[in-house]
């Protein structure tokens, strides 16, 4: 990193402290500037969320090509969110520890298994582990879907889920085939609120370990607070079941089972 770029960042993080610094690295001409950003996040001291006016600024200034934040008395170990928004943004993530002073890159791999990753609201959950298995399988990529943490527990607010999926492509059908969404209605919910992917009798992914035997049929999913998972589809998940969804690119039979690709919206 350069040093007039790590001793900005450094002056931003003493400033902020104890919260969380953020701010954007642009690269203009053949330079490189540090762009300092305010921290809207509801508990800046935790986690930090870059105001969407600053991120347009900095576009209008050059490129974006890295994100920063500093992690108040703590190491620049990544949290799993950081790594999550890293793959998310596409974009080089930059922690500087502080004091301590430590300074970490972590760069987006491009390549998120889809079975063990972590549990990040928003960007490594049960909608996002389906929206990587289209894409990764057929090719079908879908549009930025912002939910709030906790959505389903408005009895007044949206049902994501039932408002969403007619736009994104899906249509109700009976009985599952494989690469269906199916959509649950889990814990204390108001509204439909988990969803995952029907595999039907095989539960193997191409560059995935295989995670579970028997005879099926089986469901990947992504559980609040659990790592991404395939299990079995039966006893309390299809009793949960409330939608079946299928893609109107869905791609069934031989082709489907051996990773052919549908055409995006």
């Amino acid at each position: 990193m350069r040093k007039h770029i790590l001793k900005a960042v450094q002056a931003h993080a003493a400033a902020e402290y104890p919260r969380e610094c953020c701010g954007l690295i642009v690269a203009v001409g053949r330079g490189h500037r540090y762009i300092p950003c305010e921290n809207t996040a509801t508990d800046p001291n935790e986690k930090f969320r870059i105001a969407p006016e600053d991120y347009a600024a900095a576009e209008d200034m050059g490129e974006v090509i890295g994100i920063v934040h500093s992690h108040p008395d703590a190491t620049s170990r990544p949290s799993p969110r950081d790594l999550a928004m890293c793959e998310a943004t596409e974009l080089p993530w930059h922690i500087l520890s502080w004091p301590e002073g430590d300074w970490r890159t972590i760069a987006p791999t491009g390549n998120t298994p889809l079975v063990g990753r972590p549990f990040v609201h928003g960007a490594w959950d049960c909608w996002q582990v389906c929206a990587d298995w289209y894409k990764r399988e057929w090719g079908l990529e879908f549009e930025a879907f912002k939910r709030e943490d906790g959505w389903w527990e408005q009895a007044d607010g949206p049902s994501l889920y039932e408002q969403a999926y007619e736009a994104a492509g899906f249509e109700r059908v009976g009985t599952p085939q494989r690469g269906d969404m199916i959509v649950m209605e889990v814990g204390r919910t108001k509204h439909p609120n988990h969803a995952g992917i029907y595999l039907g009798s095989d539960a193997r992914l191409p560059g995935e370990p295989a995670a579970v035997h028997g005879g099926g049929p089986f469901l990947l999913h992504h559980v609040y607070g659990r790592p991404s998972e395939i299990v079995v589809f039966g006893g309390p998940w299809h009793d949960r079941t409330r939608l079946v969804l299928r893609h109107k690119n869905a791609i069934s039979g031989f082709e489907g089972l051996h990773g052919g690709r549908g055409s995006g919206n």
